[in-house]
Parts: C-alpha cells; sequence; structure tokens
C-alpha cells in the first residue's frame, strides 16, 4: 500500500479541517443566496417532472388493463409530454444556478487565495516552496473548477431526484417504498468502507501534486546551480520520485473508488429484485395493481443513472473537496500579530552576519560577512555557482538563510517583512512585464506616482525614446494580449519602477544580463541611474559594471576570496586580475600576474 504519510523537510501551508472548509463554504454561499435559492426550487421542480412521467406511466398501464376509452388516454399522454420538456426545462436551469453559483463562489476563493498568497511573509513561503503554493492557486483551483462545472450540478439534481422518486414510492405503498429503501444501508455501508479510506488519499494526492510541482521548479530555476555542482542527475532523481508517488497515489485512488462502485451497483441489483418480488406478492394479493408495481419499479430503475451519477463523480467531488480544504487553509492564514515596538532603519547600511544557505543538503555559502555602508555601491563577482544570486537574494530578504542574519540600518531584515519593500527592493535578471498598459505597468510599483513621475523616471533609465514610439506611448497595452517588449525594455522598465519606489538599498542581480552587445551599454547606463546615491549590491555580469563600483567582492565556493576596489584587485593579481584580463583582453595584465606568479613560485 502506498504511504500516505512521507516525511517531508518543508513546512507546507496549513489545509482547513473539514468543519472549517464548510463554515467558509456556507458563509460564502450566504452571499449569492438569491442564486443558491433559485438553484434548489429550480432542481426540486425538475426532479418533480421527471418523476412525474414514470407515475402517470403506471397509471396509463392500470387504464389500459381497464380498457378506458381512448379520450381517457389522451390526457395522460399530453401530461407525460409535457412534464418529460418541464423536467428538461428545470433540470437545465437548476444546472446553470448551481454552475453560476459555483464559479462565483470560487472566483472569491481563487482572488481571496492570491491576495492571501501575496502578503504571506517570504519566510512563509520559503518553507513551504513556491511548488506547494503554485499548486493551491493552480492544480487545486482547476480541480474545484471542474468538479463546479461537470460533477456538482448532476449531483444535486441526482440528490434531488432519489429523495422525489422515493418519496412517491412510498406514496403508492409503503411496502413498495421499503424494499426500495434496502438500497440505503447498503450504500450507507458502501460510503462507510469508502470515505474514510479515500479522503486521506486524496488529500495526500494534493500534497504529491504539490511536491511534484515543487521538485519542477526548484530544478528549473536552480538550474546554473545544479550545472555548477554536476547534481543533474540527483534532481532528476527528485522529480522522477515526486512523480511516481503522485502516480501510485493516482492509482491506489482508482482501486478504492472501483472496489466503491461495485458495491453501489450490488446495492442496486438486489433492491430492484425486492421491489420486484414484493411487487409480485402484493399484486397477487390485490393490494397494489400491475401500473403501480411497474411504476415503483421505473421509478427505482430510474434511480439507476442519478446514483451512477452520484458514484461516478463522487471522486471528483471527494478531491474538489480535498482542495477546498487546501485553498481555504490558506485564505484562513491569520497575519502575524504586529510587533510590540515598530522598528524604522536608522540608516541605509546593510549588515550580513554569518551567511550560511543551502540546496538540497549541499552548502553553498560558508559563513558570509559583508557589510555595505550607507550610499556604498558594492559589484558582486565570480564563476557560477559561487553563490552571487543566493547572497543577493537573501541580503534583498527573498530567501532567509539556514543560518546568521542580515540587518538594514540595525534592524534585523526579519523585523521588517511587512514594509522591506519600502526601504530595500531587488531587480533580478528575470522580469515580468504585467498585463495593461505600459503606464498601469510602472504604477504598480507606486499607485500613487503621477504622470510627471513617471516621465522622469522614464527618462532616467534611457527609455523615453521607445516609449514615444510605441502606438499611444505610455498608454500601450503591453503584457499578454499586448504590444510585446523586448528583454532590455523589460528591464528598463524594472529599473523605472526602482525610482518610482526610491528605496534606500537596491539589489540588482544580473538586472542587465538580458542585453545584447548593442544594447549593453544603454542598459548599463540604467542600472547606474537606479542605484545612483543609493546603497547598492550589483551582481555584475559585466566586468565593466565591477570596474565603477565602490567595492568589488569576489566570491569563489561560497566564500569571499578577494575585496578591494577595482584598481587595488587588478593590482593585487588575484582572482578578479585574472577574470579582468579574460574579459578586457589586457595582455598586460595577463603578463603582470603571470610575472606575479612566476616569482611567487621561485620564492
Amino acid at each position: 500500500m502506498t504511504d500516505l504519510n512521507p516525511a517531508t523537510e518543508r513546512q507546507l501551508l496549513p489545509v482547513a479541517t473539514a468543519r472549517e472548509s464548510w463554515a467558509w463554504l456556507g458563509r460564502a454561499v450566504r452571499t449569492r443566496s438569491a442564486v443558491a435559492a433559485a438553484g434548489v426550487v429550480t432542481a426540486a421542480l425538475g426532479a418533480a417532472a421527471t418523476v412525474l412521467p414514470v407515475y402517470m406511466f403506471g397509471v396509463l398501464i392500470d387504464r389500459v388493463r381497464e380498457s378506458a376509452p381512448i379520450s381517457a388516454l389522451g390526457g395522460i399522454v399530453v401530461i407525460i409530454a409535457v412534464s418529460a420538456i418541464a423536467a428538461g426545462v428545470f433540470t437545465g436551469l437548476a444546472g446553470y444556478f448551481v454552475a453560476v453559483l459555483g464559479s462565483t463562489v470560487l472566483a472569491r476563493l481563487r482572488e481571496a487565495a492570491v491576495v492571501r498568497t501575496l502578503r504571506l511573509p517570504m519566510r512563509t513561503v520559503e518553507q513551504a516552496g513556491k511548488g506547494d503554493v503554485l499548486a493551491r492557486v493552480g492544480d487545486d483551483v482547476a480541480v474545484i473548477d471542474k468538479a463546479v462545472s461537470e460533477a456538482v450540478p448532476p449531483v444535486i439534481s441526482a440528490l434531488f431526484l432519489v429523495a422525489v422518486s422515493l418519496t412517491t414510492m412510498v406514496g403508492i405503498d409503503w411496502r413498495l417504498g421499503l424494499a426500495g429503501a434496502i438500497a440505503v444501508p447498503m450504500y450507507t455501508l458502501a460510503l462507510r468502507w469508502y470515505l474514510p479510506r479515500s479522503a486521506p488519499r486524496y488529500a495526500a494526492q494534493r500534497v504529491a501534486m504539490g511536491a511534484r510541482s515543487q521538485a519542477l521548479i526548484s530544478s528549473i530555476q536552480g538550474q546554473r546551480t545544479v550545472r555548477a555542482y554536476g547534481t543533474e542527475a540527483v534532481h532528476r532523481g527528485l522529480v522522477d520520485q515526486a512523480s511516481d508517488r503522485a502516480r501510485l497515489l493516482g492509482i491506489d485512488v482508482f482501486g478504492i473508488f472501483a472496489r466503491f462502485a461495485s458495491r453501489g451497483n450490488r446495492a442496486e441489483y438486489v433492491s430492484l429484485a425486492c421491489i420486484l418480488a414484493a411487487g409480485f406478492v402484493l399484486v397477487d394479493n390485490g393490494s397494489v395493481s400491475v401500473g403501480q408495481v411497474t411504476a415503483a419499479a421505473l421509478l427505482f430503475h430510474q434511480l439507476f443513472n442519478p446514483i451512477a451519477a452520484i458514484l461516478f463523480t463522487f471522486d471528483e467531488v471527494q478531491s474538489a473537496g480535498a482542495s477546498l480544504a487546501r485553498l481555504v487553509g490558506v485564505v484562513s492564514i491569520r497575519d502575524a500579530p504586529p510587533p510590540a515596538e515598530v522598528r524604522t532603519p536608522t540608516a541605509a547600511g546593510l549588515r550580513m552576519n554569518g551567511i550560511r544557505h543551502g540546496y538540497d543538503g549541499h552548502e553553498v555559502l560558508h559563513g558570509i560577512d559583508l557589510t555595505i555602508a550607507p550610499g556604498e555601491r558594492i559589484a558582486l563577482v565570480g564563476p557560477t555557482g559561487s553563490g552571487k544570486s543566493t547572497l543577493a537574494s537573501i541580503a534583498a530578504g527573498s530567501i532567509t538563510p539556514d543560518s546568521g542574519e542580515v540587518l538594514l540600518g540595525g534592524v534585523p531584515l526579519a523585523e521588517l517583512a511587512g514594509t522591506i519593500r519600502d526601504h530595500l527592493v531587488i531587480v533580478t535578471q528575470e522580469v515580468h512585464t504585467f498585463a495593461g498598459t505600459l503606464r498601469d505597468d510602472l504604477r504598480l510599483a507606486a499607485p500613487h506616482a503621477d504622470d510627471r513621475a513617471v516621465e522622469l523616471a522614464l527618462a532616467s533609465v534611457g527609455a523615453t525614446g521607445w516609449v514615444r514610439a510605441l502606438p499611444a506611448g505610455v498608454d500601450t497595452v503591453v503584457g499578454e494580449g499586448g504590444h510585446r517588449l523586448t528583454a532590455a525594455q523589460a528591464q528598463q522598465l524594472a529599473l523605472a519602477r526602482v525610482l518610482l519606489v526610491d528605496p534606500a538599498v537596491v539589489v540588482l542581480d544580473e538586472a542587465t544580463a538580458e542585453a545584447g552587445s548593442a544594447g549593453a551599454r544603454d542598459l548599463e547606463s540604467a542600472a547606474a541611474a537606479a542605484v545612483a546615491a543609493r546603497t547598492s549590491l550589483v551582481v555584475a555580469h559585466r566586468l565593466t559594471q565591477a570596474a565603477t563600483a565602490d567595492r568589488i567582492v569576489v566570491l569563489e565556493h561560497g566564500l569571499v576570496c578577494e575585496s578591494g576596489t577595482h584598481e587595488e584587485l587588478v593590482a593585487a593579481g588575484g582572482r578578479y586580475a585574472r577574470l579582468w584580463a579574460t574579459w578586457s583582453g589586457d595582455s598586460a595584465v595577463g603578463d603582470s600576474i603571470r610575472e606575479g606568479e612566476g616569482e611567487n613560485g621561485a620564492e
């Protein structure tokens, strides 16, 4: 049997209990009480209209057996025809109202989950993993949406039809109703067998899908680190393991459901046989007519499809219930209590003490100590896999280190979780252009920025020319479905947002890496404008950026191996000097390095 409780190193986001999920759902439905009432009424009318033709068919049989005139039969036929049409109309309306209600509630839940996720502390998201977050706002929403549109409407109609049919059978003769009701305890026993076994499996399946997403995302986003340390096979194994677990759980769930469905079929056949046997006895002693027994048998037989709809969509409903609990768990997360004393950074200096961090048990930073004075611009350089981007993300508060702390103006970043972006902003190589006008895209960073501020920000990063050349200037729709921006243009917009926010500290993680050789100078000028007069840490993609920094820090194998100005490091003939010689093609520097190495060797 598949293990349902694997150990996990991640602290996943909470999952709501069944009571909490039902309470949230009840509150959401009450906000759309008119639509909910319309769905209930039309579903009940649809069920009644569906049962009426079957009952009248029994009456028709009795009239024929009694040799009633044709005129007496015509009215019954008309009733059957009209009720059949009404059944289709009311059932369709019920499905419509239920779908509208479900879609509205789901939209509210999805929006609440996204808003709450965006407000979560970065430490919480980091501990849970992006895979768990994305699985909830992606896969879980899709599962509920499918259930709402495909499973829930027919299930609700089926429940009403079952209730009305059994009531009608009891009305015909309580003994026939009792014979049909034999199915109820059999279904109940089947459910009591199924629910305790299926619920944890569905919950585990949702968790497994989140773990699979996390394995894929962490491998893709950390591909440079993965390649640098040659751990491709390890990460591929993690992805395979997560995928295999999700697959095995899916097979396990289907096997449980198939056994449940067989128990449902057994209940149908036993009850129908009991109805026919009881009908034979009752007709024989004259208690009921042939038409009444026929109507009762047809009513129960008519329930096969509704009951099957309930049974065969129960797995979807169960899965949707598990997804609902995961989403309600997110929206129910309470904000952390505000600190007793709100501290504000007294200066724009940034200090990192004893920073250690690793991925998948492999440490990539080994006790980094780094202080950036207010207004100082530091360039971070080093070979691929040295830990530059990890250190930059930690400095910006995007990643919580395994040990050590980062202080901004003497205040730990953890204490600034709610206001950190007012003081410190990071721009990475991977930027996103949001759907909407270019003006709105910029104002996402500063909603209250006026047109003058937007124009100055664009001018400072050198974007005025190409923005004015757009069809509608700053009112041009960009992003998905709009005007497509180049990678360099998108980076300029990201840097313009920095100017609009006007933070004290800026971290640039290879923010100019996307520019081709032709646009490198323009993008580097834009980056220089973004960090001017600010404390800044720049992961330099091009050493020309490092050469103009106040200080250069060289990382190698997760350690600081050199620190100093460009001139000092070139003169020292160390690791940076070799990088600069390779980058610039300066043969004089290369010869000086080789002479120094020769003299050291002679000593």
